[in-house]
């Protein structure tokens, strides 16, 4: 059998000494990355040209969902897109605009990412057409050791009365979607306390939001912000999330701890490398230790031609997913089962990351990126006034479940977790 590398040096000699055989010496890619994250992926994509020859244009911005949907509609999509979770690639696999990868990377997808990531990445269709550009742990406590020790809980009382003796950090603010942040809150709280099947038909719109899970869900994660958040809830509806943190690396502190994913480490001041994290532990009997929230940018062939297949296989290389986090100094982490570990040198925090994300137990997607646009968006609604006005949560619960109802069931994915 091939290996992965050898597939891919093939496919370089080939495009390099042979051509293309359509003529095609540019390849245009679209992602959300600007500034320095925009700087690091322009970096893995020279080292696609570097090894092929086939030059790339590269457009980065944060509006990147609008723009795709344009360019598609008007018949002149990127060749390759990177978008920001699988329900957005969904939903151009089902407009048949995206291209399986099934015969783009053949055994080599099972060698790169192996059953657990192949399965996330499938995201519940019957092909492969999206492969992880960039991954992010979720289901993560960060702290600073030096100034709050924080035992490792084993379980969810533990985890409770360890951190229900100082304030969370916390900014529901991220324009143009504020409110994530908090729904990242309720859906670990769920996953955590029903178990990933409960977590899974929620997601997929099977389990009303008024079913007591998800309702116990809410209340558990009010009931632990309440000191936090006190009798000024416009504060944290109004931080931006990626200043909420700071406050555990002021002196005196001004918060204990933060529940954020792994994307954090670019925001922390010198790569979040005096930081340390917990995992969110169980706190139900369907739960195993080990259970973590993921999210993905996917990267998604809109055109199918020789350059298009040679990038998608290089993306899922090894040699590809190891350059963003040595440039970015171990803040980027990968799905790819080949990528050195060594490239997190410097950073504990970053190398225990990438090293959890490859170490089993059950990894399920974020379950508001699977949701149809119309329930994430009223769920990120609902995160902001719950904080608000906590007495509301039953309103808000029905609201959300006639949003529920009112989408098609074609709408939604049911996507199982990967273990």
């Amino acid at each position: 059998m091939r290996t992965l590398a050898g597939v891919l040096l093939l496919v370089a000699a080939c495009l390099t000494g042979c051509g293309t055989g359509d003529g095609t010496r540019t390849i245009t890619v679209l992602a959300s990355w600007t500034g320095g994250e925009g700087a690091a992926f322009e970096q893995v994509l020279a080292g696609f040209t570097a090894q092929t020859g086939i030059r790339v244009r590269y457009q980065g911005t944060r509006a990147v969902s609008q723009v795709l949907a344009s360019d598609v509609q008007n018949g002149n999509p990127p060749d390759v897109a990177v978008v920001p979770n699988p329900g957005e690639l969904v939903t151009y696999v089902r407009a048949h605009n995206v291209y399986p990868l099934d015969d783009v990377l053949g055994a080599a997808a099972a060698e790169a990412y192996g059953p657990q990531w192949l399965q996330l990445q499938t995201a519940g269709q019957a092909h492969l057409y999206g492969i992880a550009v960039k991954v992010d742990l979720k289901s993560i406590v960060w702290f600073d050791p030096a100034r709050h020790g924080l035992p490792r809980p084993g379980t969810w009382d533990e985890f409770t009365a360890a951190t229900g003796t100082a304030p969370w950090c916390l900014g529901l603010s991220a324009p143009p979607v504020s409110g994530w942040p908090g729904t990242d809150w309720v859906e670990d709280v769920l996953l955590h306390q029903a178990g990933p099947e409960v977590y899974r038909r929620w997601a997929a719109g099977q389990l009303p939001w008024t079913a007591p899970e998800v309702r116990r869900a809410w209340r558990t994660w009010g009931t632990m912000m309440a000191a936090t958040v006190g009798d000024n809830p416009g504060r944290v509806l109004l931080t931006y999330f990626g200043d909420a943190g700071k406050g555990m690396l002021t002196d005196p502190q001004t918060c204990a701890f933060e529940h954020n994913g792994s994307f954090m480490l670019a925001r922390y001041p010198d790569g979040g490398r005096a930081l340390d994290f917990v995992a969110v532990p169980p706190a139900g009997p369907d739960v195993a230790p080990g259970t973590y929230e993921v999210s993905a940018d996917l990267a998604g062939m809109f055109t199918d031609t020789p350059a298009s297949r040679a990038l998608i296989r290089y993306l899922a290389t090894p040699a590809a997913q190891e350059i963003w986090p040595r440039v970015t100094g171990g803040s980027a982490f990968s799905a790819t089962r080949g990528v050195d570990l060594g490239v997190y040198d410097g950073n504990p925090a970053g190398r225990k990351i990438a090293g959890t994300l490859r170490s089993g137990g059950t990894l399920c997607f974020d379950a508001s990126d699977l949701m149809p646009a119309a329930m994430t968006s009223a769920f990120y609604r609902a995160a902001l006034e719950f904080l608000a006005d906590p007495g509301r949560l039953d309103t808000l619960l029905e609201q959300l479940d006639r949003i529920r109802l009112g989408v098609s069931p074609q709408e939604w994915l049911s996507v199982p977790c990967g273990q």
